[in-house]
């Protein structure tokens, strides 16, 4: 039994050591591929001109896109024409009336206006937005045309975005929220931004993911610009297997 301790020891001390070589080696600020972000095998197509895109995966459902929320969109505020900005509600737990609310919003051209109210329905007032019905309540309150809102709300334009959605969340490999993709070929979230860092509270995760996004539009800028950059790939990637472990050991709000 001795004997078994000491080996429990010595892999508990390996373990640590090595959160502690990565973190000296990493950084939100200097963020590396496979520790404070993903690199997608297979990037995706863009279709954004110039500006580079970026893509939130949110729920309504989850309290940590709610924290992140504010704090996401001053930094796209800041961002300006640098990025064009799109959010896609996921299809977690068959909660398909939240993201047809998003959809719907969006369709309108309400989406910036109503969607922290959406939140603070679900977070603050209570009302789950579960069903139709609950939808129709949270519309009647902040104030949307109600009639305009249900015949957008069950078109076929919404169902081919529900379609979509899903489509996108495979193939940016998405299994927590919130998860941020950049350029079509890196993800980041949170909880990726401080991988090798110990006791963070959820407001230090927030500001670590603005720092590795603002590092990677800092980097694709240059890339754009024909300033010699070396691309991360998903090889270089797989060299940062030991930090990426401890990453996925503290994994994101896997579907809640």
């Amino acid at each position: 039994m001795q004997f078994f301790s000491q080996i429990k020891r010595r892999m508990f001390m390996l373990a640590g050591l090595s959160l502690v070589v990565g973190a000296v080696n990493a950084s939100p600020t200097a963020p590396q591929p496979g520790v404070e972000y993903q690199v997608l095998k297979r990037p995706q197509p863009v279709d954004s001109g110039k500006k580079i895109e970026v893509i939130e995966f949110f729920g309504y459902f989850c309290p940590h896109c709610y924290a992140l929320e504010p704090l996401l969109a001053e930094w796209v505020k800041k961002q300006g024409d640098n990025i064009s900005f799109k959010r896609i509600h996921v299809n977690f737990h068959d909660l398909v009336p939240q993201q047809k609310l998003y959809f719907t919003m969006e369709a309108m051209g309400k989406a910036d206006e109503y969607h922290m109210k959406a939140f603070n329905a679900f977070h603050v007032d209570r009302n789950r937005l579960q069903t139709d019905a609950n939808i129709m309540e949270f519309v009647a309150k902040s104030g949307l045309d109600k009639q305009k809102f249900s015949d957008i709300y069950n078109s076929f334009s919404i169902t081919s975005k529900l379609s979509r959605a899903t489509q996108l969340a495979n193939a940016y490999q998405i299994d927590g929220v919130p998860s941020i993709a950049i350029d079509g070929r890196f993800v980041t979230s949170p909880v990726l931004a401080v991988s090798t860092m110990t006791r963070v509270t959820e407001d230090i995760q927030n500001h670590a993911v603005i720092q590795v996004l603002d590092s990677l539009i800092a980097k694709i800028q240059k890339e754009k610009s024909g300033a010699p950059a070396a691309a991360p790939t998903a090889a270089s990637a797989s060299s940062a297997t030991s930090a990426s472990s401890a990453a996925s050991a503290k994994a994101a709000a896997k579907k809640k």
